[in-house]
């Protein structure tokens, strides 16, 4: 585990989570100390720690170790917290259903990412017209100053929870694309 931060950050005017990009999911036993150290770290500096999101591109095809991963955190993990995890848009369309059901059980949030590093991946609707078929709730993660259009029927879901941003540093932002709804 690398930690990139320098120093806990002290939030103290929202609930706030402790992201951990995943490479891989065969974690020891050193990883999980780091990990459940690093949340109580977090919480014992005042802020208010909603819960651990887990920033991993499973494959669409590896949904059942990354459900047996996801098991294990969930048993680990202090039951004060919440579990979030980010999940690629073609779950929604090529996602086991019964995988997707083992995950929804045991994660209380679900970002679906409609963008690949720095860019909103092309033609995303299509895939967007898919999620009521997820068996979960779902916020939609969109990338600061990417294009984006709300499709018309997703307020409509009642699986649909909002989204979140996903903030670029500062010399990676470029200038939002015509047609963009930045901010939303």
């Amino acid at each position: 585990m690398t930690r990139l931060r320098a120093a806990t950050p002290h939030v103290r005017h929202a609930r706030i989570w402790l992201t951990i990009r995943l490479e891989r999911l065969d974690w020891d036993e050193t990883t999980w100390r780091a990990v459940l150290a690093e949340l109580m770290r977090w919480q014992e500096a005042g802020n208010a720690l909603a819960g651990l999101q887990l920033d991993f591109d499973a494959h669409t095809r590896g949904l059942d170790h990354y459900a047996d991963f996801l098991a294990d955190v969930r048993w680990r993990l202090d039951p004060r917290y919440k579990l979030s995890i980010t999940g690629l848009l073609d779950w929604s369309a090529g996602g086991d259903p019964a995988q997707l059901t083992r995950i929804g059980r045991v994660v209380d949030d679900l970002v679906i990412q409609t963008y690949q590093g720095r860019s909103t991946i092309p033609g995303y609707e299509h895939y967007l017209r898919r999620l009521s078929r997820l068996p979960l709730a779902y916020r939609i993660g969109l990338v600061e100053a990417g294009e984006w259009t709300e499709p018309a029927s997703l307020r409509a879901d009642p699986h649909f929870r909002g989204y979140v941003v996903f903030l670029l540093p500062a010399g990676a932002r470029r200038k939002p694309l015509p047609g963009s709804h930045e901010g939303r």
